[in-house]
């Protein structure tokens, strides 16, 4: 045990760019510029030297099949669009794409547009003209999930039929699709028919973080790298990075489109006994509210270097990612060198490259004192 500040000193190593052949993947997510103080982030907040690809996070899906922007204040977001182009100017050969989706979006609008042929085809022209309209390269769709929350057994199919249209009219305008999928093999199994969907895609977004959270009674790292010997289940034992990668291979994704989802953020759990902190222990609700994310249960890096540095840390060598306890409070997360560890993982599987979600939990300012983006350059510095 040690406090995180020990650990801080390890990204430090990692401050030097080396090139890269492999996909950054990177998440900007529209709504983190009403965030306070610090935690306010912007699109110009982005260093574009650090992606390869860089998707705006979300737009929505109307029922009539027509794109649809989230934002609230539809002008502001309009504007941080322009603001996300223009970091082409730094960068020429990064790639912004248009991600549709995510988890507040639901399932059943994309269940009801997918099955109609009239309704696709809407969808296909709504995107095509969206891309066009903003200069966009490319496009990403995050459905949470087919064949789930609200979807039916038929989504499965119709969800390889509708990327099958998305990437015939992109690709032929010179464009990239991408889909963002989930890690997790109990929820594949009921979404996916894996290799037709790697068929129609020219990326695939495995998001393998999210295994445990303060949606269950006990205490679960978040993303862990591998199982651990406490897993008792055989579902529990396939909530880990490496069991839901290998389980896309298996089914016939090929490694280069695969892009291993990493996450710069962390879940958190209430303790029910503050004496009791391992894996399982007994938890009655999420972890505080950190003051960036302002959202029980989860936590950013910048929030975990920056304010929680006197709290006690601790390292699992099973699952190979890192946890900080202070009272009541468990936090899972994952900072440098457990991103590093993934991205040796990445790379012993020969994958296409990594996808990060998302770009403001990241220590962007560099007030940790590692210097801006920590995790993104022990990304770049350790992708091949």
């Amino acid at each position: 045990m040690s406090k995180l500040l020990a650990i801080l000193a390890f990204a430090s190593a990692f401050m030097v760019l080396s090139a890269s052949a492999g996909n950054v993947v990177c998440y900007f997510a529209s709504w983190t510029i009403y965030r306070p103080d610090n935690g306010k982030f912007t699109a110009l907040d982005t260093d574009p030297n650090l992606c390869t690809h860089i998707l705006y996070a979300f737009v929505g899906l109307r029922e009539d099949g027509s794109v649809s922007v989230l934002d609230d204040w539809e002008m502001t977001g309009l504007e941080e669009l322009a603001h996300l182009m223009s970091l082409k100017e730094k960068n020429p050969n990064v790639k912004i794409l248009l991600s549709m989706g995510g988890w507040n979006e639901g399932s059943q609008k994309y269940s009801q547009v997918a099955a109609n042929p009239g309704l696709r085809q809407a969808m296909v022209t709504s995107v095509l003209s969206f891309i066009d309209q903003y200069g966009f390269d490319g496009f990403d769709l995050d459905w949470e999930y087919p064949c789930q929350r609200g979807g039916v057994d038929e989504d499965k199919v119709n969800f390889v039929t509708l990327l099958g249209e998305l990437k015939s009219a992109l690709n032929a305008k010179g464009m990239i699709l991408s889909a963002a999928v989930s890690g997790g093999i109990a929820s594949c199994k009921l979404s996916y028919d894996i290799a037709k969907v790697a068929e129609n895609l020219d990326m695939i977004n495995v998001m393998a973080y999210d295994f445990h959270g303060a949606f269950e009674p006990f205490v679960g790292h978040y993303a862990p790298l591998y199982a651990s010997h406490l897993d008792q289940t055989d579902e529990q034992k396939t909530l880990n990075v490496a069991a839901g990668i290998q389980y896309w291979l298996d089914e016939g994704a090929p490694p280069s489109k695969i892009n291993l989802g990493l996450g710069s953020y962390g879940r958190g759990f209430a303790l029910a006994d503050p004496t009791n902190t391992s894996l399982y222990a007994a938890t009655y609700g999420g972890s505080e509210a950190g003051p960036y994310t302002r959202a029980m249960g989860v936590i950013g890096y910048n929030e975990v270097c920056e304010l929680y540095s006197d709290w006690d840390y601790f390292w699992d060598d099973e699952q190979q990612v890192p946890h900080i306890v202070k009272g009541n409070q468990w936090l899972g997360f994952d900072d440098p060198k457990s991103i590093q560890l993934k991205v040796e993982f990445a790379n012993s599987k020969n994958l296409g490259g990594v996808m990060v979600w998302s770009l403001d939990t990241d220590d962007f300012r560099g007030i940790c004192g590692n210097g801006p983006y920590p995790i993104l350059n022990a990304i770049k510095n350790t992708l091949h």
